[in-house]
Order: C-alpha cells, then sequence, then structure tokens
C-alpha cells in the first residue's frame, strides 16, 4: 500500500510560526515542503529533487500551488472566524487529501477532507460526491459546495485517476527509499523491577508492521498495553509493546516471548523475556553512595521527585479516511511542520 498526502495547515494567533504551512508525503516520509516565511517550495528527498529536475513543470506546479493556496486558506480562515464570532485566539485550519494505491490488487483510494481547530469540519464523500458536514457550522459550506459541479466532477478525476498517477511516479523514483526493508533493534527496557517490561522496537522500516507478545507460542492480550508506531529523525519507525510481569510467575519467564512482525519479511524477530537482558536505569540501595556524599544525593532526588509532579497531556485523533467507489534552524522547522500536520486532525 502506497500513499501520497498534502497537509496545508494556516493559522492564527500562533507566534513565532508561519500563517500558511504547506507539506507533502509519500509513504511517510516528507518530500516536499512550502511556507508563507520561505514563500516557495522546496524538495526534501534527493529523489524528488531528481524527479523535479526531470520534470520542471512539477516544481512549478507546486510552487503556485503553495501561493495560490496560502491565499485561499486565508480567507476561509477569516470567513470562519466571522460565521463563529471568533474575535482573538489561537486558530488552525487544515486540509489533508490525497490518496492511497495498493500495488497488488491495483485499489484506489481518495480523500479531501478539513479540519478546524482540532475538530472535524467537512469531508469530500467520492462515492456519492457529496460533501459531509459533521459540524453544524459547517452546514452553509456544504450546500454551497455541494452546488459546485464543475469542482466536484475535476474532485472525482484527481483523487481517483490524476493522484494515483503522480504516486506511481514517485513511488518509482523514490523505490531506493520507500520500498525498502530494514529490520529494527529489539530491547528489552524497565523502570524499575515492578514496572511493566517493555519491548521496544527502532530503526524498522516500512511502518506497516506489528508487534505482540506471546506464550507457549500463542500471542495473548491480557496484561498487555501496545504502543502505536512512531517516526523517528531519520525516516525510519519505532514501537513499543508492554507486559505487565504480575502476571508472569517466576519460573515462567522462558515461555514468553516478544516477537517482531514486518511486513514483506518471512522471518519474525523473536526476543525471549530473559531477565539478563533487561536493560535499566534502576539503582538497587545497595548501590547508593553513603557518608558526605550522601548528602549531596538526596537533594537531588528530592528535586527530581518534585519534577516529576508535573505532567503533561497532549492528546491526538487520527483520520477517517473516505473510501472511493473503485476501491533551530529552518531544517528544524521543515522537520515540526511533519509533525504539526498531526497535532491539528482533518478527518
Amino acid at each position: 500500500m502506497h500513499s501520497l498526502r498534502y497537509f496545508l495547515t494556516a493559522t492564527s494567533g500562533v507566534p513565532n510560526f508561519p500563517e500558511f504551512v504547506g507539506a507533502a508525503v509519500v509513504d511517510d516520509v516528507l518530500v516536499g515542503y512550502c511556507d508563507s516565511d520561505a514563500k516557495t517550495a522546496k524538495p526534501k528527498q534527493d529523489w524528488m529533487k531528481e524527479f523535479i529536475k526531470d520534470d520542471p513543470t512539477r516544481g512549478e506546479w507546486y510552487a503556485e500551488k503553495c501561493f495560490r493556496n496560502r491565499q485561499v486558506f486565508r480567507d476561509r480562515m477569516e470567513g470562519l472566524k466571522r460565521r463563529l464570532n471568533q474575535t482573538g485566539g489561537v486558530h488552525v485550519l487544515q486540509r489533508m487529501n490525497g490518496c492511497e494505491w495498493d500495488d497488488e490488487t491495483g485499489e484506489v483510494v481518495g480523500y479531501n477532507q478539513y479540519g478546524y481547530d482540532g475538530e472535524d469540519f467537512i469531508a469530500l464523500d467520492l462515492r456519492t460526491l457529496t460533501w459531509i458536514a459533521p459540524k453544524q457550522q459547517a452546514f452553509i459550506t456544504k450546500l454551497r459546495w455541494d452546488a459546485e459541479e464543475e469542482r466536484l466532477k475535476y474532485n472525482e478525476y484527481y483523487y481517483i485517476y490524476k493522484c494515483p498517477e503522480w504516486l506511481k511516479n514517485y513511488v518509482h523514483y523514490g523505490k531506493s527509499l520507500l520500498q525498502r526493508t530494514d529490520l529494527p533493534t529489539v530491547s528489552l527496557l524497565q523502570k524499575t523491577p515492578s514496572s511493566p517490561v517493555c519491548c521496544h522496537a527502532t530503526g524498522f522500516y516500512p511502518k506497516s508492521a506489528a508487534m505482540f507478545w506471546r506464550r507457549d507460542g500463542e500471542e495473548i492480550h491480557e496484561d498487555v498495553a501496545p504502543g502505536e508506531i512512531l517516526p523517528n529523525h531519520d525516516g525510519s519507525f519505532q514501537m513499543s509493546v508492554d507486559l505487565k510481569l504480575s502476571s508472569v510467575a517466576p519460573g515462567d519467564w522462558s515461555r514468553y516471548e516478544c516477537v517482531f512482525r514486518l511486513s514483506g519479511v518471512e522471518h519474525d524477530v523473536v526476543t525471549g523475556l530473559d531477565r539478563a537482558r533487561i536493560r535499566t536505569n534502576w539503582v538497587t540501595p545497595s548501590e547508593f553512595p553513603t557518608g558526605a556524599v550522601m548528602g549531596g544525593v538526596v537533594p537531588l532526588l528530592l528535586l527530581a521527585i518534585g519534577i516529576a509532579g508535573f505532567m503533561w497531556r497532549w492528546h491526538k485523533n487520527g483520520f477517517r479516511l473516505a473510501n472511493t467507489s473503485d476501491s533551530s534552524s529552518s531544517t528544524d522547522r521543515d522537520s515540526a511542520t511533519a509533525r504539526t500536520t498531526s497535532f491539528q486532525p482533518l478527518s
């Protein structure tokens, strides 16, 4: 399964951040970027630079789309603020659009959806060629956009035919990166002797992977807490799955295994539950310094405990895709953009 997604973000009232940001992502890899400060579209992968060199019109198209969407999103943002009587504060308008293509079955899925201030706002249903408005505030927009038949027909053509065509070209140019297979480094981690054992895998590619614990060869779900797949800075991924040791009898450790499974790879990466393999920063009481040294350690520990009392929570939603009937520096800012495109959901 391959994907081409565009994330467009307009902000109002966000300090030290461009009022408009655009990102093009192929198979979860950032390949293009633009913002209202840079005022130009920049390829972010060597193979994308080669693609634009062979087809300069594509680079011109991205630059034009970036400039045009900056104006469109600014107008839409101001219109929404007026309609919702919002005179100040922080506001975020986003669009996520693109397509997915299964290179085995040929199935195509297209989507075009908007979110406002972290909530679903409006989305295109390609099966009926109508807009879905999950919020009452978007109903006026739905009626107006449903009446734009020419635009609806163009959306149908673009997401079912044109977008997959472009995606296939990108996959061809970037196959050395996008179609590689990297197995992870797997470690067993534990905070304290009573904490769950975390089986952590990092450095794998592609993203289509699964990780679980099993006992006597059978996958288990009780007392197991799987984590989500997260990106690494180098384009690879990481994930983890925890096992509560309270459910494991001391003599039964050898019956448990952590299994990492990567799509397209025949053999799993299996790591047995072995106390000697667990990595931890835990220090036993007998290892603490004594005497004069202890006097300096205790205040530091108390300070650490005090700091640990402050906790921040962050919440994140995912996209729901609509199927078709057929199917610090500027570099730091670019990296932050890929994250920004997911902190406010579009669905």
